[in-house]
């Protein structure tokens, strides 16, 4: 297999050394240079054009974000932004996605032992969701081997059912992944203020749902919050599980409520879909509807299928939306879905289920 050609842009020295050794390490990756500044940059990548581009945003000469938006307006790359993610920093950040960039991260700290290895895996897997995504352009405008994977069962185990009392209210599971910010904000923009309760993980790290939350919540018609532990699902409202954590939803009689919790990565995330799918299937089951949207990899796919078993009704987006067809694909594969759709539909048919 060809190798995955990637040029790290950062203005630290010391980042682009560990961003280089962490890559170097996975036999499917190679780095082809790195550059301090968009300048430097721009001089290198006219030699040679890299498959991905990770990309600081706080950068001398040239901000990240200027240089973003310039080229994917004139030479569209795939762009895993690492950020630092500071309260300033997670806003720029979700203005990255705006602008193009496939992926936002974390800059990693100087860690040691199992929180570097969830760092590791999370770079290269965003480095490989990148390099299968669909990228356009845009206006200026606007050799390690793989750790095993957890399951769900290191969160809440197979089987666990809660109370099952037939009720008139509704819940909405949704998990995405690459291209699921663009494609959250189309779903639910569409949403009328009655909507039922929705629960949503999309993968992105801590410090950042918060800012991406209150985006859609400006935007929407229905309530969008980062989701807090003991919060009531409720209709009219999304909650977002927080970055770094696992969202579950739980049921008290008739009254449903999420736990968030911290746990091993699952499907090599934290936050998983299919951690949030199985708690669905378990205390809401036919009283619940599953949408799996654009992403790469296979989270989501198991507990879709849980989900459907318990007699849930279940949605993924259709592979011409997608930016990244993995997620749907896969729960599709496993037999999990009962409606492939466009992405401008999902809204439409979810109402008319509920």
């Amino acid at each position: 297999m060809e190798k995955i050609k990637v040029f790290i842009i950062d203005d630290s020295a010391l980042i682009r050394q560990v961003l280089t050794d962490i890559l170097q390490a996975d036999p499917q990756i190679q780095v082809i240079g790195t550059a301090a500044d968009p300048f430097i940059a721009a001089k290198k990548l006219a030699e040679e054009a890299p498959d991905v581009i990770t990309l600081d945003i706080e950068m001398p000469r040239m901000d990240g974000l200027t240089f973003l938006k310039k080229l994917m307006a004139q030479h569209p790359v795939p762009v895993v932004v690492i950020s630092s993610l500071t309260a300033r920093g997670s806003e720029s950040a979700l203005r990255a996605l705006e602008y193009g960039a496939v992926e936002v991260m974390k800059k990693p700290d100087m860690l040691r032992g199992q929180e570097m290895e969830e760092v590791r895996v999370r770079l290269i897997d965003s480095i490989k969701a990148a390099k299968s995504s669909r990228v356009k352009r845009r206006s200026g405008t606007l050799s390690a081997a793989p750790e095993p994977k957890h399951s769900a069962d290191a969160v809440l185990a197979a089987g666990s059912r809660g109370s099952m009392l037939r009720t008139t209210e509704k819940v909405v599971a949704v998990g995405a992944s690459t291209g699921g910010t663009e494609a959250l904000r189309v779903f639910l923009t569409s949403l009328p203020l009655d909507s039922p309760g929705i629960l949503i993980v999309q993968h992105m790290p801590e410090m950042f749902t918060k800012s991406f939350a209150k985006r859609l919540d400006e935007l929407c018609r229905i309530s969008v919050k980062e989701a807090e532990n003991g919060d009531t699902v409720i209709r009219g409202r999304a909650l977002i599980a927080p970055g770094n954590k696992h969202m579950l939803l739980k049921r008290s009689g008739a009254r449903y409520y999420v736990e968030v919790v911290d746990g091993p990565l699952v499907n090599r995330h934290r936050p998983s879909v299919d951690v949030l799918f199985r708690s669905v299937a378990s205390y809401a089951g036919r009283n619940s509807l599953g949408v799996i949207m654009t992403g790469m990899g296979d989270d989501g796919a198991r507990g879709m299928l849980e989900m459907k078993q318990a007699g849930a009704y279940t949605i993924a987006q259709d592979e011409k939306s997608c930016v990244v067809f993995g997620m749907p694909k896969e729960a599709i594969k496993h037999g999990g879905v009962d409606k492939v759709l466009a992405l401008e539909m999902i809204s439409g048919n979810v109402m008319s289920h509920c």
